[in-house]
């Protein structure tokens, strides 16, 4: 990764050449200097983004072979995992880089990007009423789930607090102050029940990971089984019967079918923590936590690293930065690596999600 920044001062070509170089690098070391240059590249982005021909040509590469920019934000983060696995698995490349690269508060900015594709059509219809951005439309999912499982903004407060705690000792991290129950509920509301410090950081930076042949890395931490899907629920709140449902209730099943495991095998929790309501929502969908107890693992900071239930033990997207949930990937492998800023005791399973309302997908990684 490079430095998180609030106004980086250079371009996402830079940005993702330097994280780029710097996974290269890592991997050459890693595997003996049987990779010390890409197969493939694959990207994804919103238009805000280096493209992958230019990094190839930044990168110096003699040649490139597959490579593909995918459009799509915070879906993307768990399922780009399995694009990059399947050339893998194919014979295509063996080794893929995998970037994200974003001046997200200094360039493009997430809050002002439109709800859907099409050119405004849908738009003309949720602007008059306040929809002004995803934020907008996620509140109103995030007021009646947090209705439903009867949490309150201590709850809320709990998910944000114990991220600052966990950022605390991250030197990456953009926000390590501590935080009272107080100072939150002085945090402006940006739409309700969302105030400010309910709300993913707007971030400069870039990640950078390489997914190569377990032969090649037999020590690195393994892409065990990726999904992706969703279904009507909180980006479509017309067509659904559950405007709360979000992709999770549609992969949780899928993934651990697909892994051969169940919720219990989870050690540690790398959720899309783009608005804190989406915490809890996970951690029920996910079969981590019921329902009936979430007031009070969140109320008692069961998810905290040493936990019942670690979550983003390096502050995820809501204080370590927003590198569009890539970062919360590389802490996976950090995690598995036994190197996290607050290591999860003898963690071999992680779980990774990629949020993008009612759909998205989901990721296992274990240690080998």
């Amino acid at each position: 990764m490079t430095a998180l920044s609030r106004a980086s001062g250079r371009t996402e070509l830079q940005l993702a050449a330097e994280a780029a170089r710097a996974a290269l690098a890592e991997a050459a070391e890693v595997t003996g200097g049987a990779v010390e240059r890409p197969g493939a590249i694959l990207s994804y982005h919103l238009n805000d983004s280096a493209p992958v021909l230019y990094l190839a040509r930044e990168l110096r590469l003699p040649e490139v072979g597959w490579h593909n920019e995918i459009y799509g934000g915070g879906t993307q983060s768990a399922s780009i995992l399995a694009d990059a696995a399947m050339l893998v698995t194919a014979g295509i490349a063996d080794s893929v880089l995998v970037y994200r690269a974003l001046n997200g508060r200094s360039g493009r900015r997430m809050n002002t990007l439109g709800l859907k594709l099409g050119e405004g059509t849908e738009e003309q219809f949720t602007h008059p009423y306040g929809m002004a951005g995803p934020v907008h439309q996620f509140a109103l999912a995030g007021q009646r789930y947090l209705h439903d499982a009867g949490l309150t903004d201590e709850h809320t407060f709990g998910v944000v607090a114990q991220s600052r705690a966990h950022a605390a000792g991250n030197p990456r991290a953009l926000r390590r102050e501590a935080l009272d129950l107080a100072a939150y509920r002085e945090s402006p509301v940006v739409a309700s029940p969302l105030r400010r410090l309910d709300c993913c950081q707007e971030t400069d930076g870039a990640c950078a990971l390489v997914v190569t042949r377990a032969d090649l890395a037999p020590a690195a931490p393994r892409i065990h089984a990726v999904v992706r899907g969703g279904g009507p629920g909180a980006s479509t709140m017309d067509k659904a019967d559950d405007v709360t449902r979000i992709f999770s209730s549609y992969v949780a099943g899928p993934l651990y079918e697909a892994a051969g495991m169940k919720p219990g095998d989870i050690d540690v929790s790398l959720l899309y923590d783009a608005y804190s309501w989406l915490v809890p929502r996970q951690l029920e969908d996910f079969g981590l936590v019921r329902r009936d107890e979430l007031g009070h693992v969140l109320h008692s900071r069961e998810i905290a690293w040493n936990g019942r239930v670690p979550v983003n033990p390096h502050g995820g997207l809501l204080s370590e930065g927003y590198v569009h949930g890539l970062n919360n990937v590389a802490e996976a492998v950090r995690q598995l690596r036994g190197g996290g800023t607050a290591q999860v005791r003898d963690a071999e399973v992680a779980l990774c999600t990629g949020f993008g309302g009612s759909y998205g997908s989901a990721a296992v990684l274990t240690r080998p």
